[in-house]
């Protein structure tokens, strides 16, 4: 009879470093909401800093003491990081990131906003304009990417569909064939990334990068042929109209931005829903994950991975589309050169703050939005920052975001690589 000797080993376990993610956030908040207890509350004049639910100074009013608002919310931006530095609420750590950045901002506006007054409903208001080609492109960039498909030609689509909206919107004397026609023209240039990229195997990014000076061609060349040399035949498109819900529109603040307001808003919030959905509960989107994240394995079980990721990249082009047409039938009424200005890179990045998902893709353009109306207004009132600076703000909010906030963002592993069935 034998006897078997089993050794016990022990697992050494690496001790995890001090020097967390969350530490990292929690010292950079601690940072921030020092300078904003110190220097801005030194800086704010002792006034009423009033925030008002009208267009005006008069009528209904939040108010606080500039100096006193900018300490007190430099001061809970200070206990936000400090909850985060000590290793606590790991679970709320969002959260905790979230209100570390609103009280810093608040407190900047006590400052800022310190004897005069900062209409709430107009900042909304222009928050989420501003905010509206954005969330449609990062869906967009949603759409393409869960499936594993990079999508950097937004700005591309931006543009075929802004050109495409005037032209025909002007044309045909309707802002419908005028948004129609804006789907279709974010279409194409998705049609062209999806053959090239899934069928010719071609470098992703490559052909973004080539299609976005395509498309900034193309239109280029035809509004100096056309548009310049006849406007009123061919880039006086109709305004799209707004349209007001009674009851709902008289609702403080949000009322008028939800409920008084153009169809691409409604659309923009309704794909949010829609997209988040179909991506979570759905046999598609379910689908669609697995195709982005393992496609072999996806093939396997008998799902058209090629045939997926052109459905997707080409519905995520219809929606950049309808992005584009604001340029041109809700915020302009007309189409010029190189009109997005990178507003479709911007969409990339919200794309990747907001973790590839369709309501973290929200938030992060109603943030670069919220920085981007910010400027215009401390422009208005003649803040003493450099207006060099205040316009750069969603160009550097960006770069922010992007470079330093994502932290452990993951793209779906198959994300930006060619499928090639074996």
């Amino acid at each position: 009879m034998s006897t078997a000797t089993v050794e016990e080993t022990s697992v050494v376990v690496a001790p995890e470093p001090f020097w967390t993610r969350q530490r990292r956030l929690g010292l950079t908040l601690v940072l921030i909401g020092l300078l904003a207890a110190v220097l801005f509350g030194a800086l704010a004049p002792s006034e009423q800093a009033r925030f008002t639910l009208s267009d005006d100074a008069e009528g209904a009013a939040l108010s606080i003491n500039g100096q006193l608002g900018a300490v007190l919310f430099g001061i809970l931006t200070i206990v936000a990081g400090g909850v985060l530095l000590a290793g606590l609420a790991k679970r709320r750590q969002t959260a905790l990131l979230g209100l570390g950045i609103l009280t810093f901002v608040l407190s900047f506006l006590c400052w800022q906003v310190a004897g005069k007054f900062m209409p709430l409903v107009d900042t909304t208001s222009g928050t989420m304009q501003l905010a509206l080609p954005l969330i449609l492109g990062a869906l967009a960039g949603v759409l393409g990417e869960r499936s594993g498909v990079v999508n950097v030609a937004i700005e591309g689509q931006f543009l075929m569909g802004a050109f495409a909206g005037a032209l025909v919107g002007t044309m045909a004397t309707s802002v419908w064939a005028g948004l129609i026609s804006a789907a279709v023209g974010g279409l194409i240039i998705a049609a062209i990334l999806a053959v090239l990229s899934i069928r010719y195997l071609v470098d992703q990014t490559v052909v973004g990068i080539v299609l976005n000076l395509f498309a900034l061609g193309v239109t280029g060349f035809l509004y100096e042929r056309l548009m310049q040399n006849d406007a009123s035949a061919y880039n006086e498109p109709p305004r799209l109209p707004e349209w007001r819900i009674p009851g709902l529109a008289d609702i403080p603040v949000l009322g008028p931005v939800l409920f008084d307001t153009n169809l691409l808003v409604w659309v923009a919030l309704l794909l949010v829903v829609a997209i988040h959905f179909g991506l979570t509960r759905t046999r598609w989107g379910l689908r669609t994950r697995a195709v982005g994240e393992h496609p072999t394995a996806a093939d396997t079980v008998g799902i058209r991975v090629r045939g997926l990721r052109y459905l997707n990249v080409l519905m995520g082009g219809l929606v950049a589309g309808i992005g584009g047409a604001y340029f041109t039938l809700v915020a302009t009424g007309s189409f010029t050169k190189n009109m997005t200005a990178g507003a479709g890179f911007i969409a990339l990045a919200a794309l990747i703050f907001g973790r590839y998902t369709p309501f973290g893709a929200l938030g992060a353009a109603l943030f670069f939005g919220f920085a981007q109306k910010l400027a215009t207004y401390l422009s208005a009132v003649g803040s003493p920052v450099p207006s060099q600076f205040l316009n750069m703000l969603p160009y550097l909010a960006t770069i922010i975001a992007v470079a330093g906030l994502v932290g452990r963002v993951r793209a779906p592993a198959a994300d930006g690589l060619p499928y090639v069935k074996s």
